[in-house]
């Protein structure tokens, strides 16, 4: 379908890079791209790092010049979303009041923050981190003399602790767990995390859970613990998890499992026509022989080629290893795979010089790298990891043998 109207909903980096793909693969249909922000599509991960500290902004962090999508013959339509979706009449409606008529669809509206269902929850310095409008009001609130309270001890929580802490804050991290990135990454990164951010000055409160958060006059003064202690703050930042804007698809009717359900095309198992990328989409994860949801830009990156190749009738992209990063104070963390099923967990190099790699193994395949400043092991590792090739593992964890070596 050469000339098929492809709408898009959602302008994030899997939106905004599917809609710059159709024109690269040389789709000459209509192309029309709906977006809730009032920006242009941009890179999100800087959010937390960059622009918190101010080396970034909406322009630098741009994906594309605002000129590209008017240049390229793209319909970019800002600041309003999609209310209703009509699979039988191929239309949706959009909160300005106008009607899309599309010929295929595309579904980017990625995912949102989880609000705590809490006391204080609506006072005014109770953020969170997910847009450019959320980094540029945090951005406002923290600085020397100030108090921050990270809710969660993810990445996230981990990278605005950090960039709060370069800002000269004061931070605390409040984290449910009895350790940090419980539901991510293994008890060694924990434990050097938490060792490396206390030498920074951030100062944590693990097994602490939040009741609720006090405030004056509208803003949050602090936070309630399940203990009875309050932790006096200026601004908070949740960072508790993402939920999926899959509801227009459930209310379309399409599969969804936290997530809309699709094939290796991007494609919704329930539609031909719909296509599902990037935080929404629940996706078929090969190498591990199951279905997933992925929240990280690589992923995004490899569902956008998916549905533009598939829209072109150009040949599916060869598969991926997933993968992610953070950046932490001077700390580049890598992450290749998932360490779904992994029986033993193998540990490259020495944590105390701050550089080293975890492997995760299932029996002698790698089914994920943790790499801190290790860009070989990294890269290596997603080696193994796609192709499956079993490891010598006193090798691996023999850091004077090349990975080049051990990967051979």
């Amino acid at each position: 379908m050469s000339d098929a109207h492809v709408v898009i909903l959602g302008a994030g980096h899997a939106g905004g890079t599917a809609a710059a793909l159709l024109r690269q693969y040389g789709h000459a249909g209509p192309v029309t791209l709906v977006g809730e922000e009032p920006i242009a599509p941009y890179q999100r991960p800087p959010l937390s790092k960059a622009w918190l500290k101010g080396e970034a902004d909406a322009d630098s962090l741009a994906l594309k010049p605002l000129e590209f999508y008017a240049e390229a013959n793209i319909d970019f339509r800002p600041g309003v979303r999609a209310t209703t979706l009509d699979r039988a009449a191929k239309t949706v409606s959009l909160s300005d009041g106008t009607t899309l008529a599309y010929d295929l669809l595309i579904l980017a509206t990625g995912a949102r923050a989880i609000a705590l269902p809490i006391p204080g929850a609506e006072f005014s310095g109770v953020m969170f981190l997910r847009t450019a409008a959320d980094a540029e009001a945090l951005k406002a609130a923290v600085g020397p003399g100030r108090q921050l309270a990270v809710v969660g001890g993810g990445y996230i929580g981990l990278e605005v602790a950090a960039s709060g802490r370069a800002l000269g804050a004061e931070v605390v991290v409040l984290e449910r767990e009895d350790r940090l990135l419980a539901r991510v990454a293994c008890e060694p990164l924990s434990t050097f995390f938490r060792g490396y951010h206390e030498q920074h000055g951030v100062r944590f409160e693990l097994g602490a859970s939040v009741t609720g958060f006090v405030g004056e006059a509208g803003h949050v003064t602090g936070v309630t613990l399940a203990d009875g202690r309050v932790i006096a703050c200026d601004a908070v930042v949740v960072g508790v998890g993402a939920h999926p804007n899959d509801e227009l698809a459930k209310a379309a009717g399409l599969e969804t499992a936290r997530g809309v359900v699709v094939d290796l095309d991007a494609r919704s198992v329930s539609d031909p026509d719909i296509f599902a990328i990037g935080d929404v989409a629940h996706r078929p994860m090969p190498i591990y022989d199951r279905m997933f949801r992925m929240e990280s830009v690589p992923n995004a990156l490899e569902q956008a080629k998916q549905a533009a190749s598939a829209i072109v009738g150009r040949p599916r992209p060869a598969g991926e290893c997933p993968w992610q990063w953070s950046d932490q104070f001077d700390l580049k963390l890598q992450i290749a795979g998932y360490p779904f099923d992994a029986d033993q967990v193998l540990l490259r190099g020495d944590p105390a010089t701050a550089k080293f790699a975890v492997f995760h193994l299932k029996g002698n395949q790698v089914q994920a790298v943790e790499a801190i400043n290790s860009p070989p092991e990294f890269m290596m590792g997603k080696i193994l990891i796609l192709n499956r090739k079993p490891v010598n593992k006193a090798k691996l964890a023999d850091p004077t043998i090349s990975m080049k070596e051990v990967a051979a």
